[in-house]
């Protein structure tokens, strides 16, 4: 009688299946299948990079709204990736300046940061730097007329902070 059973629900699941099978319509595909799509990388905004000035910037010789150029001191990556190589070149302006003056009074001037080219492409930098030179307050106390402070001076090799404006794909 199990026998009897089990081949009933057997021949039932197989009309059942077939009745379902035909009673579905099978279509090809009509769209074409998905191509994967790259995904867009970038350097974020506002990201830290070290440049050092490419010669001595002084405020003895520099005037407001000449350009300096600086250099990226390492590798800036991302993920793993070298997006900004080291060596990549910065553009600055001078955006102020004093000149040392009497009573001990040293030299100061502003840089601002304003772009970095990375491969042949230029991108938005932001930052500003002061360089401050080096007073001379204890001799200015005793002969104002005389002491003068000392100029701002910037070497190649000091290193500075200037940020990314703008994303950077990669």
């Amino acid at each position: 009688m199990k026998n009897f059973h089990f081949t009933v629900a057997l021949a039932f699941a197989t009309t059942s299946y077939q009745a379902c099978a035909q009673s579905v319509p099978v279509t090809p595909s009509v769209q074409p299948p998905m191509a994967p799509q790259a995904i867009a990388r970038a350097l974020p905004a506002s990201t830290l990079i070290s440049v050092t000035p490419n010669a001595e910037i002084s405020s003895k010789h520099v005037e407001v709204g000449q350009k300096v150029g600086f250099t990226v001191v390492n590798d800036i990556t991302d993920g793993g990736v070298v997006v900004i190589p080291r060596g990549s070149q910065v553009v600055a302006s001078v955006t102020w300046k004093t000149g040392k003056a009497v009573g001990g009074k040293s030299g100061k001037f502003e840089v601002t940061f304003e772009k970095v080219n990375v491969g042949g492409r230029d991108y938005a930098m932001r930052g500003v730097h002061r360089q401050e030179g080096k007073g001379n307050t204890v001799a200015a106390v005793f002969a104002t007329w005389l002491v003068s402070g000392r100029s701002a001076v910037m070497q190649p090799g000091q290193f500075v902070n200037a940020f990314t404006a703008e994303a950077i794909p990669y």
